[in-house]
């Protein structure tokens, strides 16, 4: 399974990532979510080169040219609610891509820092045979990637999976490597962290994404 960590490379994923960071500047939700937005679309460009693609004559008014064009099947899928504003940047450049999206959430144990992840909702087209593209922003433990993956599963096997996150930590690319299928899985990260907390959040991360994005939670 191929970790491609877009950092690793000094480009403008780092300067929004800086932004995205700071406590300071990501008090500014529209400007958080806008750099959330423009990460998406960074990496819909980076995997675009590893899609299908196949040349056709496109008529220009001087004559006739042959353009690559994407043959291949595209499904973006999200784990909502910290998932939209990545989706958003994915399909602003995939604008023709079908998709999907999937309800994850954390309950904790009472008294107890562990938590059981809960599946609720689930819209999808057929992936049979297609690109699957599963946005994150924060792919902490990687158990809500392999669940809503397994959800995914039942609208068919894709041909192909990008699971892709602003932030990964060690722990959820070793998870993700050990529930996904190592031969069609790439994983894609703009930052990649070596810690998560007592409660199972990325340190340094940035914080809750959800909050950030949207609003504080109940």
């Amino acid at each position: 399974m191929e970790l491609i960590n877009l950092s690793d490379q000094h480009s403008l994923v780092c300067h929004y990532m800086r932004q995205l960071r700071d406590r300071d500047i990501q008090r500014d939700r529209m400007r958080f979510r806008a750099n959330v937005h423009r990460l998406g679309q960074i990496m819909a460009y980076e995997i675009s080169k590893r899609l299908d693609y196949t040349t056709i004559d496109t008529p220009t008014p001087l004559a006739t040219a042959q353009t690559p064009v994407i043959s291949s099947q595209v499904v973006v899928a999200t784990i909502l609610r910290a998932g939209l504003a990545l989706h958003d940047g994915f399909l602003s450049y995939f604008d023709t891509a079908e998709n999907a999206f999937v309800s994850a959430y954390r309950q904790y144990r009472e008294g107890s820092d562990e938590f059981d992840v809960h599946i609720e909702y689930l819209a999808s087209p057929s992936i049979e045979g297609k690109t699957l593209i599963i946005t994150d922003p924060m792919l902490a433990t990687g158990r809500s990637m392999e669940l809503a993956y397994r959800a995914l599963l039942t609208r068919g096997v894709p041909a192909h999976i990008h699971v892709a996150s602003v932030i990964a930590s060690d722990q959820a690319i070793a998870y993700v490597k050990q529930t996904l299928p190592d031969e069609c899985t790439t994983l894609w990260t703009c930052a990649l962290d070596h810690e998560l907390n007592a409660h199972s959040y990325i340190v340094p991360g940035l914080g809750d994404a959800g909050d950030l994005l949207y609003g504080e939670k109940l």
